[in-house]
């Protein structure tokens, strides 16, 4: 929010300067996001009339002016624009000016013609980007003033960055009464004038959503000037408020919604057909707006219409055909509290965001809303004239503000610091609450404007506002410190994540949110969680998987040239179970590029399964996972695989499916895994086991099998079948070609027996080798002579 600093010390006036005062805001809780001058800094500059112009009798493009600054002798000033005239009023810099950039106005001769200052253009004292001459000011001018005293330049623009909390700020006199109650500085009250009544007509109000809109004030006046000018003082505040002057019946009620924080409307009685009725709209309906944005409604939007059709979005925005034009003779003007809840929301949905649904949405003081009626009548009569009707006028049950208990105890318990209870009853006051003392103890009950009373800790917190945050000492803290109990069937987070960071992965934080079709593409997922309100289009689901992350941090990293990437995630997943939903804490990571960062001494080779599987299994490390193949919607159909803990399914891996590769513009399929998070923080207790001191024992078992027998289930069938004696089983080669039969390949495991408490014999030795030799048999395997 916009305001000037001079419209606000006519409300109120603390001894701070412009940097102080700002300060003393942004400490409040209302941050200042910028102070900036009106006007770039320069001086004796004044408002001058031209008496006479003569052509230079040396240029051709110069004339010599007599020039009244207001003093006894008019001044002779050269001047070469074209615009320059006898009786215009313009600025004069003045011998020892300083104009912006340091530039100086000294006596010089031109031409041989001496000048004593300088006629301006609004450019040359940076108030205008371009200029095509001087600067022309209004007739009734009055010549001699200084330009940053006539045109009030000496003024700064302040910029509040409005928490959604503080809407009793949204106005002029909101902050006004802020500002007087932390500097304890007295605030002049809004000088409103109720109007004679000079018309008994008034239209028929009905409001068919009493909890929408509980309060609803209109009134016509017959007769106004809507073509008089808007008064410079009142443009001038709008301007500088981030508004820009439109006609004088807009610009009042956009005076008073600056001044008051109440949105207000005027519209055009003659276009109005019957009453006014505040209702949901119709299905089918529509309405123009004035930014000439055809909107569909439907029953979730509050509309003012009259017998006829929609005249508004109420709280949001107006329609076109019934605003006030500069030919309207007769105004309708509208004052309406509506409900936050009937307001917020909407006006996203429409693609607005207006002033007036920025205060609906936030509450607006409705306290105020027949108040504001009045100052709008009353700046309307002063400024167009005409003739005053009664107020229609529609009310229902409107908020209320329940009394809140605050304790002195509690207050020195969270501030830290003891207020007595004069400081805390004269905080209050100067906060317009009403309160009652009952000993250390208050019962105080919020006005209107604030809607973000309703717990002790709010009241609290406006104590220590005001009290001043830099007031309180900051006190360290002292506590005993204890270590916590830590299990060893637990692994700390921090663990998993170095391990990962030792294999070169970097850990990124994405959105919980994906594109819709992002999600169907990478998951499968026909029917995501959608959210509601979505921050934007490309963010409308809740992720299932964390790949989708992933996928587009890859593309990231490669628009930016970057060949190897590592990445890895630690996140929440949704999805829907029956009625409820259920969040899931998943580990996801994803491999591209080399195998090896580029080096003489390794051949370049791009990652694969294998060397992402080494990655998931080091996550494990000390325990046993099994590798399934598996179809996954997002994974390449034969490089893809279930991994399992024992029989419990704890995760995906595999390669990113050619036809996303394609869609994803990605040069090289990426290998990706997504594992259970509560399956890696599980851990083993270490238990002592006895170092046999004899010698282990090995043998080699060869076999063929067909190309289609996977080789897990060889080892889980030696597993299964093997004898206390075997220590180890593991594939260490596998061969395919020359020498094999057609779709046979060849498989050598290494087999290691050893016991603690002997040397083993050949018998022992014999026996536990053929019970490995059955299995592998029983699964259809060849031994290979």
């Amino acid at each position: 929010m916009k305001f000037s600093e001079n419209w606000l010390r006519s409300f109120v006036n603390p001894a701070l300067s412009s940097a102080e005062l700002s300060h003393l805001l942004t400490m409040a809780g209302l941050e200042v996001e910028g102070l900036d001058a009106v006007a770039p800094p320069f001086n004796n500059v004044v408002v001058a009339q031209v008496l006479e112009v003569v052509k230079h009798p040396n240029a051709d493009r110069l004339n010599v002016c007599q020039v009244n600054v207001g003093e006894d002798q008019p001044l002779t000033i050269v001047c070469g624009a074209s615009n320059v005239a006898v009786g215009v009023k313009v600025p004069c810099a003045r011998i020892g000016a300083v104009l912006p950039g340091d530039f100086k106005i000294k006596q010089a001769k031109v031409r041989s013609i001496e000048s004593f200052g300088m006629l301006c253009s609004g450019k040359e004292l940076g108030l205008a980007e371009t200029s095509d001459g001087l600067w022309l000011l209004p007739e009734d001018a009055p010549v001699g003033t200084t330009i940053r005293e006539y045109l009030e330049l000496d003024d700064h623009i302040y910029t509040l960055k409005l928490t959604p909390n503080r809407s009793d700020c949204s106005s002029l006199f909101g902050i006004a009464r802020e500002v007087s109650a932390l500097t304890a500085s007295p605030c002049t009250p809004l000088a409103i004038t109720a109007q004679a009544v000079a018309l008994e007509e008034k239209l028929v109000v009905k409001v068919e959503d009493a909890q929408a809109c509980p309060a609803y004030y209109g009134r016509l006046v017959r007769g106004v000037n809507a073509a008089a000018a808007t008064p410079v003082w009142m443009q001038r505040r709008l301007e500088r408020s981030g508004l820009r002057s439109i006609s004088v019946v807009v610009d009042i009620t956009n005076y008073v919604m600056l001044e008051m924080g109440q949105p207000m409307h005027a519209f055009d009685a003659a276009t109005l057909s019957g009453g006014i009725t505040v209702r949901r709209a119709r299905a089918g309906e529509s309405l123009t707006l004035l930014n000439e944005q055809v909107a569909q409604l439907d029953p979730e939007v509050l509309v003012i219409a009259d017998d006829a059709r929609v005249l508004a979005l109420a709280g949001i925005m107006g329609g076109q055909g019934s605003g006030v034009e500069t030919t309207t003779r007769d105004v309708f003007l509208e004052s309406a509290f509506f409900h936050p809840d009937a307001i917020v929301g909407k006006a996203r949905h429409f693609g607005l965001a207006t002033d007036s649904s920025f205060r609906f949405e936030r509450g607006v003081d409705f306290a105020a809303t027949q108040l504001a009626l009045e100052r709008a009548t009353q700046l309307l009569i002063d400024l167009c004239g005409g003739q005053v009707g009664a107020i229609s006028a529609v009310r229902g049950t409107l908020p209320t503000r329940p009394a809140i208990e605050l304790r002195r105890s509690r207050v020195t318990r969270v501030l830290g610091i003891a207020l007595s209870n004069e400081q805390i009853a004269d905080l209050l006051s100067r906060l317009q609450f009403e309160f009652t003392p009952n000993g250390d103890d208050y019962r105080v009950t919020p006005p209107s404007f604030r809607f973000d009373m309703s717990i002790e800790a709010d009241l609290v917190e406006e104590l220590a506002r005001l009290y001043g945050y830099d007031n309180i000492p900051a006190i360290a803290p002292k506590t005993a410190l204890t270590m916590l109990p830590y299990s060893e069937t637990q692994r700390p987070m921090s663990r998993i994540q170095q391990v990962l960071v030792s294999r070169a992965y970097q850990e990124i934080v994405s959105l919980a949110f994906l594109e819709e079709q992002t999600e169907r593409d990478l998951c499968g997922n026909d029917a995501p969680l959608v959210l509601q309100n979505p921050i934007a289009s490309n963010l409308a689901v809740m992720r299932s998987s964390l790949i989708g992350g992933l996928i587009n941090a890859l593309r990231f990293n490669l628009n930016r040239k970057q060949s190897r990437v590592r990445l890895f995630e630690v996140g929440a997943c949704f999805a829907k179970s029956g009625d409820d939903y259920v969040q899931t804490q998943r580990l996801s990571g994803l491999a591209y590029g080399s195998c090896q960062a580029e080096q003489w001494g390794v051949t370049a080779k791009n990652v694969d399964f294998y060397d992402v599987k080494a990655d998931v299994e080091a996550l494990f490390a000390s325990l046993s996972l099994r590798f399934a193949a598996a179809t996954h919607p997002g994974l390449h159909p034969g490089r893809c695989a279930q991994i399992y803990l024992g029989d419990a399914l704890v995760g995906w891996m595999g390669e990113l499916h050619p036809q996303w590769q394609q869609k994803y513009d990605l040069p090289l399929a990426p290998v990706w895994f997504e594992l259970q998070m509560d399956t890696l923080l599980g851990s083993k207790v270490p238990r002592q086991q006895e170092i046999s001191k004899f010698l282990p024992v090995r043998r080699d078992i060869a076999v063929l099998v067909d190309e289609i027998v996977p080789v897990q289930n060889l080892l889980d069938a030696m597993a299964k079948a093997s004898t206390a004696l075997v220590q180890e089983i593991t594939l260490f080669d596998l061969y395919r070609g020359k020498g094999l039969e057609s779709g046979k390949k060849s498989l050598a495991f290494r087999v290691l027996l050893q016991d603690t408490q002997k040397t083993l014999t050949d018998l022992e030795i014999e026996a536990s080798i053929t019970a490995l030799v059955d299995a592998l048999l029983q699964q259809g395997a060849q031994m290979r002579s």
